[in-house]
């Protein structure tokens, strides 16, 4: 869907509720002038009607006095009609069949009474005025009854309307010029800074560090922050690209130096021990690409499958299985412990099972000539599964335990990548959880703690 400026938007924004304020004021104001013609012409009504009232009584119902007959040709609002009773019901003077008052107002005498009606299919504004009095001998209530097409007051009402509706208007358009060029004024800051951040190449990440409004400030702050991730995330892969490349060319160079050695074997026996050697240092380097690869797609949260719910004491039980072998193979003796109860845990059985994989191989591959034991515990401790992987081997020095997470990084020289552990640290991460390294005198223990999903 196309969107609009932010320069219409705001626009809209402060002139639409000003447009309904306009119209809303033109509605009162119309209303305003209507009662104003009303009250002007009720009371050149109420005048005519006192004036030819008391004529009639003076007169006894002859012609009009010169005054009277003026005021009504000069009454605004078109021609003025009367008609005159004397006090004993008789027609003195006027039109012949005035317009009859509502039933509730007829019989109300001790004041002027006003109403519409209808006279010669024509809407009129009609006032009735009693007074006691005598024309002749007669004495008693007179009644003269004057009224006026609604036509002139309709005029009226709408000519001072149409004045106000104009004034609005011209009102409106100033203010819409007003605004149109304040709110282009207003963001001509974030135009500069669109026009600073797209002079800027792909490879410059710097913050941004321009003068911007109040308003502006958070979101400057966020694209700095934004920045400075993405700076050290290329950073991050930079350096993992150029670690990779130099661990993996040895193992690559040892393939290719076995390789040719096997090749200018001079007997069949030391061509097989060459070809063995060519297979050990292939599979170094196949171990070495899998766990790069792995580290690489845990950090970055590549896989979308992750936290289903996981059992993690059958999970730790199949991968003990799967690598038992692998140790018993080497004269190491391998045990497992843990409670009676399922330990559910969200994550991803592949990167947990290769976590815990990458725990023993660590054992496995630095333990030293002395190790004997490798001990897996499962247990819980308040709302968080504890897996800890235990040997008796040579240990972790003080000094070096903060180092063993580090990408490529090895105590001692050893057959390893130096991934493993930072594997394991990347997954606990990935699933809300830590991993720990302890002394266990003798040897090392690595402890893996991730969170347990209530059942």
């Amino acid at each position: 869907m196309t969107r609009r400026s932010l320069r219409a938007r705001l626009v809209l924004i402060i002139l639409f509720p000003l447009l309904l304020i306009s119209v809303i004021a033109g509605y009162w104001r119309y209303s305003v002038a209507r009662m104003t013609a009303e009250e002007v012409f009720d009371r050149t009504l109420l005048v005519a009607a006192v004036a030819i009232s008391r004529d009639a009584s003076v007169i006894e119902g002859d012609v009009l006095s010169p005054a009277t007959a003026q005021l009504m040709r000069e009454a605004s609002g078109g021609q003025v009609f009367y008609h005159v009773h004397a006090p004993d019901g008789v027609f003195l003077t006027g039109y012949a069949t005035p317009p009859v008052p509502p039933l509730e107002l007829a019989k109300v005498a001790e004041r002027p009474v006003f109403y519409r009606a209808i006279y010669r299919g024509a809407d009129v504004r009609v006032v009735r005025l009693r007074e006691r009095g005598s024309i002749g001998p007669i004495a008693g209530f007179s009644t003269a009854t004057v009224w006026q097409s609604y036509a002139g007051r309709e005029a009226l009402a709408r000519e001072l309307g149409l004045r106000a509706a104009l004034l609005l208007a011209g009102i409106m358009t100033a203010m819409a010029a007003v605004v149109w060029f304040g709110v282009r004024i207003g963001l001509s800051p974030l135009i500069d800074l669109q026009a600073a951040v797209s002079e800027r190449s792909s490879d410059d990440l710097r913050p941004i560090k321009r003068s911007v409004p109040v308003e502006v400030k958070g979101l400057v702050s966020t694209l700095n922050g934004l920045f400075t991730q993405v700076s050290g995330t290329l950073e991050s892969k930079d350096s993992f690209i150029a670690n990779a490349a130099h661990q993996l060319r040895n193992p690559i160079a040892a393939v290719q130096s076995t390789t040719e050695a096997a090749q200018s074997a001079k007997t069949f026996k030391d061509a097989q021990e060459r070809l063995g050697d060519v297979s050990k240092a292939a599979k170094h380097a196949s171990r070495l690409a899998s766990q790069m690869l792995s580290y690489e797609r845990v950090r970055s949260g590549e896989d979308k499958a992750a936290h289903t719910l996981i059992d993690l004491e059958s999970l730790a039980r199949e991968v003990l299985e799967r690598n038992a072998t692998q140790v018993f193979a080497k004269a190491v003796d391998l045990e497992f412990q843990s409670g009676s109860l399922p330990v559910i845990v969200g994550g991803d059985a592949v990167m947990l099972s290769e976590a815990l994989e990458n725990l023993i191989d660590n054992a496995l591959s630095h333990g030293g000539e002395g190790l004997s034991l490798i001990s897996v515990r499962l247990k819980t401790s308040d709302d968080e599964a504890v897996l800890s992987v235990a040997d008796d081997g040579v240990g972790i020095p003080d000094g070096d335990r903060a180092r063993v997470f580090e990408r490529f990084a090895q105590v001692q020289p050893g057959v390893g990548s130096g991934l493993g552990l930072s594997i394991v640290e990347a997954v606990a991460m990935r699933f809300g959880g830590t991993v720990s390294v302890k002394d266990n005198a003798p040897g090392a223990v690595m402890t893996l703690h991730i969170p347990i999903i209530a059942q």
